[in-house]
């Protein structure tokens, strides 16, 4: 189950450019790589579905009320990322969202729900729109409910 504390000591991820950009932000304490151009990122923290060690990796972030809302596009690919493959193993995951960290339990918008955030998310970064376009999947949206505060 990965927690906020986990932030530090997970492995990161795959992508060099995703690595270098959730080290800096943590590094500074999230006052660096939180927020570029009007677009804010969080880092996710999962426990790998297979081997059990804490994964981290940065991604574009909304809000619903309390909720921090991500989306697992992988730009388009027509397999979900590893991240989401990994919390729909534990949906236990720890976030930091600027300086603030906490745990959080992650699940996937309703069908209900999923129309008013895909609008919402594909504003604050429009890419959405087009990565949907190239996969016959249709690209989750996750709800991250925080459990506590630290």
């Amino acid at each position: 189950m990965a927690i906020a504390d986990d932030l530090d000591r997970a492995t990161d991820s795959q992508w060099d450019w995703v690595a270098e950009q959730t080290r800096t932000y943590l590094a500074s304490g999230g006052t660096e790589g939180h927020e570029s151009n009007g677009v804010h990122t969080l880092i996710l923290a999962t426990t790998g579905r297979r081997t059990g060690v804490p994964r981290r990796t940065c991604l574009i972030y909304g809000t619903s009320g309390d909720d921090f809302v991500v989306v697992a596009s992988k730009a388009g690919a027509d397999e979900d990322p590893a991240w989401f493959k990994n919390l729909q193993a534990n949906p236990s995951v720890g976030v930091q969202a600027g300086t603030r960290r906490l745990n959080a339990r992650a699940r996937v918008a309703t069908s209900a729900e999923r129309a008013t955030l895909w609008a919402r998310m594909a504003k604050i970064f429009p890419l959405y729109d087009e990565y949907a376009q190239k996969t016959d999947r249709e690209i989750p949206i996750v709800l991250l409910t925080p459990q506590d505060a630290e």
